[in-house]
């Protein structure tokens, strides 16, 4: 057989386009003119034929118009087929905001694929405040899916804006994209109630639709974070609130602002915030050990910006307890620091306390509720199954504090404390950790060793290398010793990531010392120590499982200093490394990861 070589020439294409383009601009050779709203198109049946296949349907063998001179087009504009010939027979596809919506009818009408996917690319280029509702009207129109659900997301993001700039387009919203957007999980810088307004506007503009159909919009809003005085409003705003379903939505969301404290126990989609775990609170604390701020420090993990929590902590506290349940924020006893004057100078008491003060981030609003059975501070909480337990820690008794060994935790059904199987001694100073439905406690000094304010490193011999266990899921009777830490703890921290538990740091440790407890082997494992870490710190555990330390206080020069760093641990690399900065010194605040309204 005769070998031969096949080789490609990349500008025939073009130059066989240009060649139809001449022709067509001399309207020679044309055997077909294309008209529509009394303008005429010569064209060329071949070409029409290879590149759309309305046309190849056309102008097949069994149709009438396989021989007519002339074809009519009413569907289409001149404006529209004029450019989507252009595209035809140079490649080029002439667009703008103003022509896309003619250019992307004619193209699906015509069946001229390629011309639909630029205008597809075209509309996510495009997207911004200005055009994003429109786009999605367009992406809904003609079955563009990926377009449609970038459009929709542009909606979301901006919904602020569109609210105060551009709601005249929401209004005009197909109602595909307003069901998914009232379906996100994030909306910006909105109120629930604004949401249900602009929902309530829609169908007054776009009304009236099926029963199905508005029950299907409504329900996608979330009435629980709409407060009752707006409830009542809202309800009678418009006739699609008075069926039975969204009767049945509002009542609950009514019911559900009457649990009081049961209320982060009864959380539902319904009275979820849009928005994410996404901030790390930074409760109590100053750059004074001794003098705390009111001011609620909030840090943004996805930004890393920083912002206060408005309205601030109701008390000067220290030596405090805070967590997290069903989105609430619990800021649980410790001391009460009260300033006053005396002979023109400030002066400071403190006052141990067991009032627990509840955020709810829905309405930016403090509440106190049900007061622990005793005074504590310098104890420890955790939550388990959304039950908040209070540890041991200190009380004052006559001139003096006393440690504790009692536990107590918080039924919320009930709106009470209760006591717990107390530790096998008093302890104060120490840690506590959550693992499955098992509790565990660490380090701290036990005993009735009397107040302890951190002076001298001399204090360590009364800290504690000791880690008890207490096992919830039957019955939690007893605590239990499990292997000990490799060095003694007191005013450390522990953190559960991904099934191991990190000691970590400490007052007095000399070396900066971490470790990590595998609850299975029933071992520690000695980690690279933190040299320049700090005591009186912050820490906090992302979801993704990053540790993160803000700000405590080290030594320097001979003298304690507090500091600004926020270090995150790389727990693949065993390293720390700073990310930022604090606003300030601070040391003495407790974290939590709380979601707050974006």
């Amino acid at each position: 057989m005769e070998s031969y070589s096949l080789l490609f020439s990349s500008s025939q294409g073009a130059g066989l386009l240009s060649g139809f383009q001449r022709l067509r601009s001399d309207r020679r050779m044309c055997d077909v003119v294309l008209e529509t709203g009394g303008v005429s198109f010569p064209c060329h049946r071949a070409l029409l034929a290879s590149s759309s296949e309305y046309f190849w349907a056309l102008f097949g063998e069994s149709t009438v118009e396989r021989l007519a001179p002339t074809v009519s087009l009413p569907a289409l504009t001149p404006r529209g087929l004029d450019i989507i010939l252009d595209f035809l027979y140079s490649g080029w596809l002439s667009l703008s905001p103003l022509t896309l919506p003619i250019v992307l009818e004619t193209a699906r009408y015509l069946q001229v694929h390629e011309a639909v996917s630029i205008c597809d690319r075209f509309l996510n280029d495009g997207l911004s405040l200005n055009t994003c509702c429109c786009y999605a009207n367009l992406a809904e129109c003609h079955a563009l899916p990926e377009a449609l659900a970038a459009s929709n997301q542009t909606i979301t993001m901006e919904m602020a804006a569109l609210l105060q700039d551009k709601r005249e387009d929401l209004l005009e919203l197909n109602i595909q994209s307003l069901t998914a957007v009232l379906e996100a999980e994030e909306i910006p810088g909105v109120k629930e109630a604004e949401l249900v307004r602009l929902a309530l506007d829609w169908l007054e503009v776009n009304g009236p639709l099926p029963l199905v159909r508005s029950n299907l919009l409504l329900s996608r809003l979330r009435f629980g974070l709409v407060t009752p005085s707006d409830l009542a409003i809202l309800s009678h705003a418009h006739p699609a609130m008075a069926t039975p379903l969204m009767r049945s939505h509002v009542t609950r969301a009514l019911e559900y602002h009457g649990q009081g404290a049961a209320r982060p126990i009864r959380q539902s989609r319904q009275t979820t915030l849009r928005s994410s775990a996404n901030h790390v609170l930074l409760v109590g604390g100053g750059v004074n050990p001794d003098s705390p701020d009111q001011e609620v420090l909030t840090f943004d993990l996805k930004n890393r910006k920083w912002s206060s929590l408005a309205p601030n902590l109701p008390r000067l506290l220290k030596n405090h307890c805070v967590c997290c349940v069903g989105g609430f924020l619990f800021v649980i006893g410790g001391e009460e620091v009260v300033g006053g004057t005396e002979e023109g100078g400030k002066t400071l008491t403190t006052t141990t306390t067991n009032q627990v003060w509840r955020y709810d981030p829905r309405f930016a609003c403090w509440e106190e509720v049900e007061s622990m059975l005793e005074t504590r501070a310098q104890f420890t909480c955790c939550v388990v199954d959304d039950v908040i337990y209070a540890i041991g820690g200190q009380h004052p008794r006559a001139d003096t504090h006393t440690s504790m060994a009692s536990v107590e935790f918080y039924n919320m059904t009930a709106g009470v404390w209760r006591r717990a199987t107390p530790l096998p001694r008093p302890l104060y100073g120490h840690a506590s950790a959550v693992l499955g439905q098992a509790l565990f406690v660490s380090g701290g000094i036990p005993g009735h060793q009397g107040c302890h304010q951190g002076g001298s490193r001399g204090d360590q011999r009364g800290s504690s290398k000791e880690l008890l266990f207490l096992d919830l899921g039957v019955g939690g009777k007893t605590w239990e010793t499990r292997a000990p830490m490799s060095i003694a703890r007191f005013r450390h921290h522990m953190a559960t990531v991904a099934g191991s538990i990190y000691a970590l740091l400490g007052m007095y440790e000399p070396f900066c010392d971490i470790e990590r407890y595998d609850s299975l082997a029933d071992h520690w494992t000695r980690l690279r120590p933190l040299l320049i870490g700090s005591f009186s710190y912050g820490l906090a555990v992302t979801a993704s499982g990053t540790l993160l330390l803000f700000g405590g206080r080290k030594w320097m020069d001979g003298q304690e200093v507090t500091v600004k760093s926020v270090l995150e641990y790389d727990r693949e690399k065993d390293r720390w490394k700073e990310i930022c900065q604090l606003p300030r010194p601070l040391c003495g605040s407790e974290c939590t990861l709380l979601a707050l309204p974006n």
